[in-house]
């Protein structure tokens, strides 16, 4: 494997559940959020900003228009930071009010996909659901426990999406219409492993996975054979994504839930974004086109 990069903690958010980093071309910056005290934050510049939210975002994306598109604890809205500006577009899940949208991406054809949660992570009762530009929402695929993902390889044929409570990682193939199929396993692991969390593909068409546990990302090969495994100086590894010029930079997001006293001192930086430089760049991500 290759030598272990330099990793650096570029953004000392002590976020208690940081998560969704996406990277925006047209501002050359990275967003990401803290689920659970309800932040967006954004790195430019090496400057931290950050907004309160008047709800829980759990995952964002540019809109073509402007703005973002976001999954929440109340549904998915449009959101506009600077004005405070949230539009409801779907609430999908109204009848379930122990659910929550946790992760969420834009495939190659500017469709946003987000999947579901019990925010008590107890119930197998989280869907994954499709936002067509026509502000269509359509149910793709259930029964998970808590989702996390999607990703898209480099022609968006196939998805990549975790179920991490499960410890396992799917794999779908996807037409131009956005229908997705042949769901069956990518990937399965173990306690020792870690819990699959978020993830992104780089231009190579490899998976790099988040570990919640693990103290690490790793990456995959499309026939899920391990090619990398990035040690980071956290234990509750949430996700990445490439950003930064040429896109060769991989920003990754962590968490500090229930950490304290030494397990806390023995791990400051948990709640921060790190960055290092891994060999490979990432793919430009698509706005949400609705």
């Amino acid at each position: 494997m290759p030598d272990q990069p330099q990793v650096t903690c570029v953004a000392d958010t002590q976020a208690v559940l940081g998560e969704g980093p996406v990277w925006v071309e047209r501002e050359q910056a990275l967003y990401w959020v803290d689920i659970q005290s309800s932040k967006v934050f954004r790195l430019h510049d090496g400057d931290v900003r950050h907004w309160q939210t008047p709800m829980r975002v759990c995952s964002l994306a540019p809109r073509a228009k402007g703005g973002f598109v976001a999954g929440t604890e109340d549904g998915i809205f449009f959101v506009d930071l600077d004005s405070g500006r949230f539009e409801p577009i779907a609430d999908p899940e109204a009848d379930r009010p122990g659910n929550r949208f946790n992760d969420g991406k834009v495939d190659r054809a500017g469709r946003f996909w987000a999947g579901t949660m019990d925010d008590q992570e107890r119930e197998a009762a989280g869907t994954l659901y499709r936002l067509d530009a026509d502000l269509r929402c359509l149910a793709i695929d259930d029964g998970y426990r808590i989702t996390n993902g999607p990703a898209f390889s480099p022609d968006g044929r196939r998805m990549y999406h975790s179920d991490t409570a499960r410890q396992v990682t799917y794999v779908f193939d996807v037409d131009e219409a956005g229908n997705a199929a042949n769901r069956r396993e990518f990937a399965r692991f173990t306690v020792a492993d870690g819990f699959p969390d978020g993830m992104t593909i780089d231009a190579e068409g490899c998976l790099w996975i988040a570990f919640w546990g693990g103290w690490c990302l790793r990456r995959y090969s499309p026939d899920a054979e391990l090619l990398q495994k990035l040690e980071l100086p956290a234990g509750q590894i949430t996700s990445c994504a490439f950003g930064g010029e040429g896109l060769r930079t991989l920003f990754i997001t962590s968490a500090r839930r229930g950490l304290k006293g030494t397990e806390l001192a023995r791990q400051p930086f948990s709640g921060g974004l790190f960055a290092a430089q891994v060999g490979v760049a990432g793919i430009a991500e698509v706005p949400f086109a609705g």
